[in-house]
């Protein structure tokens, strides 16, 4: 794709269009996920373009795989930045790899990503202590605000002796960190920490420590797979704890990959339910996908596009990345139609909105 970069300052536009760039997981484990990103953001960019675009330009997506791998990221980053000229950046996925990204690649080079689906604090600090944390804009709730709601219904159901598993890395540290300082809130301490790693998740040893327990809950910060392989092993043991997932475990393919042992699982939503139809903006989502592509991760990346959208209206027929800067940090509290999104000029909170629900017969989902 060509554009006009004379007539222009800055990159990524022409009279006609801006050029967005994502860089995602497309292969590997958790394909599905990037997959459904990628399809919720472009149905969204071509509703927006049908509608007569953005101050008179359409949006263009230039998407690459980066396999859920972090240096992958950070040369899709780079790719798209410095050879392919975007003008900004949507729908990152997974911890590590966006925290690399913006240390090393559109922080530096200060290019707005309007969201990524993490919860990290890494992702969150003040712009004081990282300065490439200002081009970050987050949609969603931190991990912090997930364990904090799971603990307080765990505790709320009287339950005392909580695990947690991990991945150890950033996504599993955010959330373990989590569990712990929210445990503490209500005078009470983890019982047992097991960390697996995420490209060799051994979990016999998780397992079995795990398990010795006899826990009444376990928290699992832990993608699909190694979640389902978990939860597997521990009724195999015998131990039947109430077992709760935080929001990246991929609700559908969880679900799927489960099976009849899904029924019971807590599973932290970061989004509205997606059968509520109270909400324009699940609607408006479901309508524009259909039923059958709905999905738990294609909603927040619609909500990244409904963000992105109303950032580059407000900034203007001149736009600069600046601008968009500007005028995204002036959505306070703005209402995306049963969703609220919030940003200001030193932080970019996005989101604290956290709902529970649990796999009821048959594979629902009930809040």
């Amino acid at each position: 794709m060509m554009f006009s970069l004379l007539a222009h300052g800055e990159p990524g536009i022409d009279d006609k269009n801006i050029l967005i760039g994502m860089s995602a997981p497309f292969s590997g484990p958790i394909a599905g996920y990037g997959k459904q990103m990628q399809y919720a953001i472009q149905a969204g960019f071509e509703q927006i373009n049908q509608a007569g675009g953005i101050n008179g330009r359409k949006l263009q997506l230039l998407a690459l795989d980066d396999a859920y791998d972090s240096s992958r990221t950070v040369s899709n980053t780079r790719r798209l930045i410095d050879d392919q000229k975007v003008f900004a950046l949507i729908g990152y996925y997974g911890s590590n790899p966006t925290i690399d990204a913006m240390n090393q690649a559109f922080g530096p080079a200060r290019v707005p990503l309007v969201g990524t689906i993490s919860g990290a604090d890494p992702l969150r600090e003040a712009f004081t202590i990282n300065p490439n944390a200002r081009y970050l804009f987050n949609t969603r709730a931190s991990y912090a605000d997930e364990t904090s709601a799971i603990v307080r219904q765990l505790v709320s159901l009287g339950l005392k002796r909580i695990g947690v598993l991990y991945h150890n890395d950033n996504f599993g540290r955010s959330g373990l960190d989590g569990a712990t300082q929210a445990l503490k809130q209500h005078q009470l301490e983890l019982t047992v920490a097991a960390a697996i790693d995420r490209q060799n998740p051994d979990l016999s040893a998780a397992v079995s420590k795990i398990a010795g327990e006899s826990v009444q809950a376990v928290i699992l910060v832990a993608l699909h797979k190694p979640a389902v392989s978990f939860i597997q092993a521990m009724k195999k043991t015998g131990q039947y704890p109430m077992f709760v997932t935080l929001s990246p475990i991929g609700t559908e393919q969880f679900i799927g990959d489960l099976g009849k042992d899904a029924r019971g699982v807590v599973i932290a939503q970061v989004v509205p339910h997606l059968w509520n139809d109270t909400l324009p903006i699940v609607r408006d989502y479901r309508r524009l996908v259909g039923d059958d592509k709905a999905s738990y991760h294609g909603l927040e990346a619609y909500l990244m596009t409904r963000t992105l959208q109303e950032g580059l209206k407000r900034a203007g027929k001149e736009l600069t990345r600046e601008k968009l800067i500007t005028a995204l940090e002036s959505l306070n509290h703005f209402d995306l139609g049963g969703y609220r999104i919030d940003y200001g000029s030193k932080h970019r909170t996005g989101s604290r909105f956290v709902e529970l629900t649990v796999v009821g017969p048959d594979g629902k989902i009930l809040r």
